[in-house]
């Protein structure tokens, strides 16, 4: 596997993981028992159905191949394979943290580089 996967989270949770040196996920995911995460593909489809008009929010991008076996691909959403995180997040498979803004058409604005 050689294909990004993002995690959309809020900005204080993100900057409290750094503090803590892991991710543990938001809410959601500790009610799930795993934290979810998006392929480029699925990512714009998941900030619109989950995380409408919510700003200060982060894009976190994340090489599946520094998470061994505790990331699985799981049926979810339509039918579509979602990565599925069981276990906390470390901070050494994050590549990149980048702002997730809203734009004037109240969409968020995701770099050039999600695919």
């Amino acid at each position: 596997m050689d294909q990004t996967i993002y995690k959309i989270a809020p900005r204080p949770l993100w900057e409290a993981a750094k503090a803590k040196g892991r991710f543990d996920g938001a809410p959601v995911d500790e009610a799930d028992g795993f934290i979810h995460f998006s392929s480029g593909g699925q990512v714009r489809e998941t900030a619109a159905r989950h995380f409408t008009g919510q700003d200060d929010l982060v894009l976190i991008a994340v090489d599946p191949d520094r998470l061994g076996d505790a990331l699985r691909f799981e049926t979810s959403r339509g039918g579509a394979l979602f990565p599925h995180l069981y276990g906390p997040l470390p901070l050494d498979a994050v590549v990149w943290v980048e702002d997730l803004p809203l734009g004037v058409d109240g969409g968020h604005q995701f770099p050039g580089s999600v695919r």
